[in-house]
């Protein structure tokens, strides 16, 4: 994330360039214009079996007590037929589709309708009308910063249900949760095909649109960089953080409720995943406008990628540890959850302080103390497509002197410590530490191909000056 964070426009020098190309200008900038064999083959593998690997995890702690073999084992030696898991698998249910679609209208309602009080009363945090990055066409957006807000009054309203008014069981979300699989990825798949029908027909800003001519890679990918209904409505933020992260937590506590009624007690395993993914949850809502400033909405467009990865991807296969964890509750030995604990704090500092310094950097022009000195930096240019030309400052001191994305670093240490709570019984909660890495390191190597494509020589300046991307001294 080091170098894909521009500056805010009011801290950005620029002046007109006498290109006027607009191609030229617009492949310096963003995801591919052509599309390689490779790529397609990538995108097609992702559309077609994303969804059931989805499935197949949550069909097996359903059916199989969270074993990732039996299946594969019941169907290779035929003691089961793929038709015998389907028909075992919980379908579609009205009380799901109602519970989904209260849930989204009420997120959507909080995000459009809500305006943030919250940065009027808590200091040091950032939220209301925000600007985001300038975006290839030279456009700044404007964003409602309020999922702070939404997060707090989503959660007074679960613990008042759960110890006042008691209108549905604190495990509801548990209980209906193949159910509601199906009512995200009919809300995932309709979404990211509205979005590119809209891209085609009625764009928020057609200089912001990329079409590569392949059909499959401008579904998953996107072709509108900021879709857009109304003012405020933005599909990119909302999906990004509304509803699949505010209800991380909620999906946590309900794991947590369901061991209680289950087992008569909570265990230290299951608390410590709530408390490290609810810290991992609370920074990002705390720093929602800072977020405006990532890969994520500087750079990717909005297709099935996010709208289906938001809606079905993040809410399954993220919450893992604590669904693992209702089916096998571990009671970790002090040592072990104090070291647990300690490694996903450790993380959560890198992380949190590695954004905090690219942040600071930012946000002074460089005119600040990174560890009591000033920080280093090398100043490169780029353009967008009305021929603006540009210029950001790219840190090569602190943490960003270390590793080109050592906020990735800490990352996937907190990553590793939510697995370890679940034991050494089982590889499933494992794949969130499998994923990450795959995820972070796939995505330094497409950030850092932005970045070479943007700032062209600049960039090599940078690198040589950064070597390493991840790990200090070895990658």
């Amino acid at each position: 994330m080091a170098a894909h964070q521009e500056k805010k426009p009011s801290e950005e020098r620029k002046h007109k360039s006498t290109q006027n190309d607009t191609r030229t200008s617009q492949v310096q900038w963003g995801r591919a214009w052509e599309v390689d064999w490779f790529s397609l083959a990538s995108i097609l593998f992702l559309l077609m079996f994303a969804p059931l690997i989805v499935y197949y995890f949550i069909m097996s702690c359903d059916q199989y007590q969270c074993s990732l073999v039996d299946p594969l084992v019941d169907l290779l030696t035929k003691n089961k037929h793929l038709s015998d898991i389907w028909n075992k698998t919980p379908t579609l249910t009205y009380r799901a589709a109602a519970i989904y679609t209260l849930w989204v209208t009420f997120q959507v309602v909080l995000y459009v309708f809500v305006p943030d009080f919250c940065h009027k009363f808590l200091p040091g945090y950032v939220g209301g009308v925000q600007e985001g990055a300038v975006t290839p066409a030279g456009v700044v957006n404007k964003y409602e910063i309020n999922g702070l807000q939404a997060w707090i009054i989503t959660h007074v309203l679960w613990f008042a249900n759960a110890f006042y008014f008691r209108w549905f069981s604190p495990t509801i979300i548990f209980d209906n949760w193949i159910p509601l699989l199906w009512c995200a990825n009919i809300l995932g798949y309709a979404v990211s095909t509205f979005a590119m029908i809209k891209g085609y027909f009625f764009p928020t800003n057609a200089k912001d649109c990329k079409f590569t001519g392949n059909f499959f890679y401008d579904y998953m990918m996107g072709i509108e960089f900021n879709p857009r209904i109304g003012k405020w409505f933005d599909f990119k933020l909302f999906f990004n953080g509304r509803p699949g992260i505010v209800a991380w937590t909620l999906i946590n506590l309900s794991y947590a409720a369901k061991q209680q009624e289950l087992y008569g007690q909570v265990t230290n395993s299951m608390i410590l995943v709530n408390v490290l993914q609810g810290i991992y949850v609370l920074d990002f809502f705390w720093n929602e406008a800072w977020y405006l400033k990532t890969i994520d909405i500087c750079h990717d467009h909005f297709g099935w990628y996010l709208g289906w990865g938001d809606c079905v991807w993040l809410p399954y296969l993220y919450t893992l540890q604590g669904l693992y964890l209702v089916y096998h509750p571990v009671q970790l030995c002090t040592a072990n959850a104090v070291g647990i604990l300690i490694l996903g704090l450790i993380g959560y500092y890198i992380f949190r302080m590695t954004n905090h310094q690219k942040d600071l950097f930012r946000r002074t022009n460089g005119n600040c103390k990174i560890w009591g000195k000033k920080p280093e930096y090398i100043e490169c240019s780029y353009m967008s497509v009305d021929g603006t030309k540009y210029y950001s400052k790219l840190m090569t001191s602190g943490f960003w002197g270390w590793a080109r994305h050592f906020n990735y670093t800490g990352d996937l240490m907190g990553s590793l410590a939510y697995c370890l709570t679940c034991g050494f019984e089982h590889i499933l909660p494992y794949f969130y530490i499998v994923y990450m890495t795959i995820l972070l390191t796939h995505r330094c190597i497409r950030d850092e191909h932005r970045c070479f494509s943007k700032y062209g020589k600049d960039w090599k300046r940078y690198t040589a000056a950064v070597p390493y991307r991840l790990v200090p001294g070895i990658f």
